[in-house]
């Protein structure tokens, strides 16, 4: 599960959480204690069924000078909102709900580039999957959702800020597999899963395992997230590749107008020959995110978000691992169901020249001296 802020109730339909399908109690009438009248039956549930979505829009203007290869400005080399100096879409993206008893599925398509970059083979795609509660404590889900590692989430109408962090754009997107959501007490969750390769719908490799447990109580939200599995390769292009990843995302109510956020994820990725032995350590990050939203009236709120990320380098690369410190700081404001969020960002690192030729951070420059991104962006989101 991944979490956004409260503050954000438009969102709240298309966070990438499964659908627990509970039973509906049926209506008795005929008589004041609830007995119904002889010969009278009780109402028939009836099934609930919601299509809900957004579209979003996007002016950026790159403020600093470096270029890339082709003369062309650089932007942030995290997900989305690529274009620098100019106009850009993001999608719109559609999600149909519908539950009857203990069963019920979800069904998310995406239409434009954001849905390109998220979504992989079949891009329009983006969760599909049913469930099954055998009680209110247990929820099955079968097929592709959304991961439940990470604060952020591909959905423009459920962040606060529009452009996105490191640990976002290092993934996962999503699983297909399935996955047992238990509730421990009315305080305490635990999810166990199995799935095909991440950000997958087929399988490779070997599959993934994960699990969260999770705590809400007096307004604190932790989820403790683990991700274990082989990959056909990861960036190196080391075959094999066995991956662990641990997470933790947290939220902290202070009071009805702020919020504080964490997310905090190590991921380290060894490499396996024919007899399982380790070769040595692969590609991998560490990056630690900080959050805040202050509630201004009920239609604005100002946003904080600052990270550090490093890109861990394999053992036989002598590349130094990649180090930068990101700050955005983004405005919500409310117009009716149209959330319009100015946003400023920046990107600063020691070393942004030397990249890998195919990880996310890459600023496309040999020039020691382009060592940062500064950015501004106005978004528009449509939630319905």
């Amino acid at each position: 599960m991944r979490l956004t802020t409260t503050l954000l109730a438009t969102g709240l339909a298309l966070i990438s959480l499964p659908i627990i399908a509970q039973e509906v109690a049926s209506t008795d009438v005929g008589s004041l204690d609830g007995t119904p009248a002889v010969g009278q039956a009780t109402a028939k549930e009836e099934p609930s069924f919601s299509l809900s979505g957004y579209a979003d829009a996007y002016f950026q203007h790159v403020l600093t000078d470096a270029k890339g290869a082709d003369g062309s400005p650089l932007t942030f080399p995290t997900s989305f909102a690529q274009e620098t100096r100019g106009f850009g879409v993001g999608n719109v993206n559609l999600l149909a709900e519908k539950a009857l008893g203990k069963v019920g599925f979800v069904g998310q398509v995406g239409f434009g580039p954001r849905a390109d970059a998220a979504n992989g083979r079949f891009p329009n795609l983006q969760q599909l999957f049913v469930t099954y509660s055998p009680s209110d404590a247990i929820t099955l889900t079968m097929g592709q959702f959304g991961t439940f590692v990470g604060y952020e989430v591909i959905d423009a109408v459920a962040n606060m800020n529009y452009s996105t962090s490191y640990l976002f754009s290092y993934g996962p997107f999503f699983h297909t597999g399935l996955k047992a959501d238990f509730a421990l007490g009315e305080s305490f969750g635990a999810m166990v899963g199995v799935f095909n390769n991440t950000d997958s719908r087929f399988n490779d490799a070997g599959y993934y395992y994960g699990a969260q447990l999770s705590t809400e109580t007096g307004g604190i939200a932790a989820y403790l997230n683990f991700l274990y599995g082989t990959d056909t390769e990861d960036v190196s292009g080391d075959d094999d590749a066995t991956t662990f990843q641990v997470d933790l995302t947290a939220t902290y109510e202070v009071s009805e107008t702020i919020m504080l956020g964490l997310n905090a994820s190590r991921k380290s990725t060894e490499n396996l020959i024919d007899d399982e032995s380790k070769v040595g350590h692969s590609d991998g990050f560490t990056g630690i995110a900080l959050y805040g939203t202050v509630g201004i009236t009920d239609n604005a709120s100002l946003n904080l978000r600052s990270e550090y990320f490093v890109e861990s380098a394999p053992e036989d690369i002598t590349l130094d691992g990649r180090g930068v410190f990101a700050i955005t700081a983004s405005g919500n404001f409310n117009i009716g169901d149209l959330r319009i969020i100015p946003e400023f960002r920046f990107d600063s690192s020691a070393d942004f020249a030397g990249t890998y030729s195919d990880g996310i951070i890459n600023y496309g420059t040999d020039n020691d001296e382009d060592n940062s991104i500064a950015t501004f962006i106005v978004a528009a989101v449509y939630a319905f």
